[in-house]
């Protein structure tokens, strides 16, 4: 099963779904200007433990680097990924990285 990424700007959230188009997972988020924060992350029941929820961190983060965007990591899931991947540190707003 591979897992494609995209973002859908009119819901202000990242969309994860499978080679069927089936929605496996999201990542919501709030844009203003350069800051996007991401406040929640979904992976639906049945793809939990496929590593939907790393790939779509992933993806988040490879976007936001390329946009060179601040992030702020309001959800716990995005936090606790981005503590085991420092290779974003350059991205994550300093002040708020811990909050939980």
């Amino acid at each position: 099963m591979s897992i494609s990424v995209t973002d859908a700007p009119e819901r202000e959230r990242f969309e994860a779904r499978d080679d069927d188009g089936n929605l496996a997972g999201f990542v919501t988020y709030q844009l203003t200007g350069a800051i996007i924060v991401y406040t929640h992350t979904e992976v639906v029941p049945a793809y939990e433990g496929h590593g939907v929820g790393s790939t779509l961190a992933k993806a988040v983060m490879d976007d936001a680097r390329s946009r060179n965007r601040t992030v702020v990591p309001i959800c716990p899931f995005i936090s606790g990924w981005l503590e085991k991947h420092p290779e974003y540190d350059a991205v994550v707003a300093r002040s708020t990285r811990k909050v939980k």
